[in-house]
């Protein structure tokens, strides 16, 4: 089992800045990639950005692509993203993602709410 939490989501003015935080705990050591995923209202969860553990290559989806930035520390076990010159289209609850064993066990956070006025 993982545990996932998430921190750092908030209101925020289009154009500014937010930084979220994802920590793991638990069987953390056959962790293969960790990422971002969003949800606005009335649609599909979708990806945002993601680390492999392995090689460190990151994916974003994009939309976002020069304006975020997904990072991880050197345990490997958290996981973050800023996110620059925000959106409203941004607005969304953002769910961390851990992806376990050669199974590709999914495992999520509890969400965090990013709102971005105009």
């Amino acid at each position: 089992q993982v545990q996932l939490v998430e921190s750092g989501g908030g209101l925020v003015q289009a154009g500014g800045s937010l930084r979220l935080s994802c920590t793991a705990s638990g069987s953390i050591s056959n962790l293969k990639a960790m990422g971002w995923y969003r949800q606005a209202p009335g649609k599909e969860r979708e990806l945002v950005a993601s680390f492999t553990t392995g090689d460190s290559t990151t994916n974003y989806r994009d939309s976002v692509k020069g304006r975020f930035t997904i990072s991880s520390n050197n345990a490997r076990d958290s996981v973050y993203l800023q996110m620059n010159s925000v959106k409203p289209d941004d607005t969304a609850v953002y769910y961390c993602n851990a992806v376990w064993g050669w199974q590709r066990i999914n495992f999520w956070g509890q969400g965090t709410q990013v709102t971005v006025s105009s």
